[in-house]
């Protein structure tokens, strides 16, 4: 019994060394441009072989997905050896295949790929992306700020929504939330902010914009918050560097509510007692980033059993062509609905009846209580 007992640490002491020797290579090896160039240049060969010995299965175009993978995985320096390989490996097929002749189809479209793939690959090294791993960098990035945005867990009686979809489907969109919860776990402070233009046009101020609102709140008293954020975004100096925002202070425990406005739409609120939705009166103040002495108007109310709070951006209520006043009283048509069919899911059937649809970023963040 103590044999095989030992014989199974044995195993397992073998197995964990495999393992952890695996982890080594992977880390070490397998993302190294190196290892990278050298199997494609690997790859190469081996098409280049095929190419003459089973040409109708593979023909000389297959070098095209050499040429594209190198251009995403290597640096220019590597990429340029990479291009010489695959081009002794083109003429060698080449010649093995004489009195064929060259097809000089398949070569124009190798050189015109190679050129647009060392061009991707030179912004790539300019910009410090390389291979998967800049990729992964950005997606990491986006992640983290969007995580956010995610509304903390919420008291019971509590409840809210949250959608937030960007033009065309686009992975990054100029309209981002902020959301934080005090640790006394009392108070709710939310900024919904539209930042300039849209989709990826936007993304890079929307990414950089909602990293440091996610900042500062929280860590400031509320009422000072859009001073302080106009103040930041005065502070770039971006040409159309200005944004739209919405700030709302909610006291969990009484239902009080402060919210402030930069330019935004006002926001909506459902009173149980009327059983209507009002807007919430608040002139829309300046933008964000234009007003160096500007002030942020700001109104007060309670949030009430059965009550609900709505906050947009822009693209939910435009109607090209028309006043946004209209866009805003067809949004408050539709939020008519939620009383009668139930708030949960009220978030995503608001914003998929706006009329702007994959034209422009939507935003939507409804709130209510039990």
């Amino acid at each position: 019994m103590r044999a095989i007992r030992v014989g199974r640490v044995t195993a397992r002491r073998r197995r964990s060394m495999a393992s952890v020797a695996w982890r080594q290579v992977r880390r070490r090896v397998l993302p190294s441009v190196w290892f990278q160039l050298v199997a494609l240049c690997v790859l190469a060969a081996a098409i280049s072989v095929a190419s003459v010995e089973y040409y109708a299965w593979v023909p000389s175009a297959d070098f095209v997905l050499v040429l594209i993978i190198g251009g995403y995985l290597l640096r220019p320096r590597q990429l340029a050896a990479l291009y010489v390989v695959v081009s002794a490996a083109l003429l060698w097929s080449q010649v093995q295949r004489l009195p064929a002749g060259v097809n000089k189809g398949v070569l124009v479209v190798l050189v015109v790929v190679a050129a647009l793939m060392w061009v991707v690959a030179r912004d790539r090294a300019r910009l410090g992306l390389q291979g998967l791993a800049g990729e992964n960098m950005l997606i990491d990035l986006r992640d983290r700020l969007r995580a956010q945005g995610v509304v903390p867990s919420l008291p019971g009686g509590w409840r809210a929504e949250t959608v937030l979809r960007s033009a065309y489907g686009d992975s990054f969109s100029g309209d981002f939330l902020v959301t934080s919860r005090t640790t006394d776990g009392r108070h709710l402070e939310a900024a919904l902010v539209d930042v300039s233009g849209k989709g990826v046009a936007a993304g890079t101020r929307s990414l950089l914009l909602s990293g440091a609102f996610g900042g500062l709140l929280g860590a400031m008293p509320a009422a000072g918050f859009l001073d302080v954020a106009n103040q930041y975004l005065l502070r770039q100096r971006w040409h159309e560097g200005f944004a739209t925002a919405v700030h709302l202070e909610l006291d969990l425990v009484t239902g009080r509510y402060r919210i402030g406005s930069a330019g935004h739409p006002p926001a909506a609120h459902f009173k149980a007692g009327s059983g209507r939705w009002q807007l919430v009166d608040t002139s829309p103040g300046p933008l964000l980033g234009v007003l160096d002495d500007a002030t942020f108007p700001g109104a007060s109310g309670t949030v009430g059993r059965g009550d609900a709070l709505l906050l947009y951006t822009d693209g939910v209520v435009e109607i090209p062509g028309r006043d946004l006043g209209l866009g805003i009283d067809r949004m408050l048509g539709q939020a008519e609905r939620l009383v009668r069919d139930g708030f949960a899911g009220g978030a995503q059937r608001t914003v998929e009846s706006a009329l702007a649809g994959e034209t422009d970023d939507r935003a939507l963040v409804l709130i209510w209580r039990e």
